[in-house]
């Protein structure tokens, strides 16, 4: 058996395997080029999702952080809580 031989067997059976993986997972037909590409746009959506989740996490926390060092600073002048002497 030549080199070329095995070179081509090698290819019709990594095509035969991949058509096989993909007949199995229900990608067999012409429409799985448009399933895997909504595939891809829903999990860019969902990573886009947990980022700016993340995102507006950071603002609140930081808006209460904030808020709480604000009311704070306008308590302690309002009510003037330093010592007496």
């Amino acid at each position: 058996m030549t080199e070329l031989e095995i070179e081509a067997m090698i290819q019709r059976a990594a095509e035969a395997g991949a058509k096989k993986a993909l007949r199995d997972v229900g990608l067999q037909d012409d429409n799985a080029v448009h399933d895997v590409r909504e595939v891809r746009d829903l999990l860019d959506s969902w990573r886009s999702v947990k980022r700016t989740a993340g995102k507006t996490f950071v603002q609140i926390v930081t808006s209460i952080i904030l808020g709480f060092i604000i009311a704070g600073t306008a308590a302690s002048s309002y009510f003037n809580f330093t010592p007496k002497p």
